[in-house]
């Protein structure tokens, strides 16, 4: 948003944007994708992320194996294509499958004349791969996932989030590179005359010590297992009352590039072991 002062107050939002296509898009990311949708048509929507999103095709391509061993997506049910995408590309070795999902994905294929449709032995071979898949994904977590929430319900105080307080170097890579963190602080910049300027967002992060630092100095999340404690809630607890589903894609991208190896698959195993013990110590 661009302002000016200096003839009473004028306003004027901008939205930047281009048109562009998002080209071999996979599950997890097209999950990602679902839940920002959800969380900005909220209101008050964000039309600044709307009218983007508008402007950008996507073609998804399927993943038929575990991209590496930090990957979670079964767990969370993102291992097998859900929609949000024009065009969805499966590898078949040969050839590839595509599964056209919207009348953008339509324009494409009659546009560029490179596709034949596909016959019933091709569909066939989808299918038996989609079959083999459901062998290779299993449970990457000791827990059912409508456990989850009921998990995490129990296990607010846990030793566990402790531990990760002594890991944490608070550096933020988790949520920079989470297809689902949408957290922003808002900036004012006055042009020189001090007459003018622009407010804009700009990308935060939870796992900052300033993030939730609020006016006279108190810090509601000053330490990090509280930070993390959070983010994984955010994740796992808080968005499934209201979008029914988890704001985790299984991607592996917050163990993977975490510098003090905390891995979020050995977290969510550690509180269903205290949890276990809990209930144990109950009956004893």
């Amino acid at each position: 948003m661009e302002y000016n002062i200096s003839r009473g107050l004028s306003v004027q939002a901008v939205v930047e944007y281009e048109r562009m296509v998002l080209f071999g898009v996979h599950t997890c990311d097209l999950a990602g994708i679902q839940c920002l949708n959800m969380v900005f048509s909220r209101r008050p929507k964000d039309y600044n992320y709307l009218i983007r999103k508008n402007k950008i095709d996507i073609i998804g391509l399927e993943c038929n194996d575990y991209c590496d061993e930090f990957a979670s997506c079964n767990l969370v049910n993102a291992n097998m294509p859900s929609g949000g995408y024009d065009l969805f590309f499966t590898d078949m070795g040969d050839y590839f499958i595509v599964h056209i999902n919207t009348q953008v994905g339509d324009q494409i294929i009659d546009s560029t004349k490179l596709f034949e449709r596909a016959d019933r032995s091709h569909l066939r071979e989808l299918v038996t791969l989609r079959e083999h898949k459901r062998t290779l994904f299993r449970n990457e977590v000791s827990v059912e996932p409508r456990e989850i929430p009921e998990l995490f319900d129990k296990t607010f105080e846990s030793e566990v989030w402790k531990r990760l307080d002594e890991k944490c170097l608070a550096c933020g890579n988790c949520t920079n590179v989470c297809p689902t963190c949408y957290c922003f602080d808002v900036i004012d910049e006055v042009n020189l005359e001090l007459k003018g300027g622009r407010k804009y967002r700009k990308w935060d992060s939870c796992q900052l010590e300033p993030f939730a630092r609020v006016a006279g100095g108190e810090n509601f999340r000053k330490e990090r297992a509280a930070r993390q404690r959070h983010r994984y809630y955010r994740k796992f607890r808080y968005p499934v009352p209201i979008y029914s589903r988890f704001f985790c894609t299984g991607c592996g991208r917050c163990s993977r590039t975490c510098m003090a190896g905390i891995r979020l698959k050995d977290t969510l195993n550690a509180l269903v072991e205290e949890g276990i013990t809990k209930v144990w110590k109950k009956w004893l």
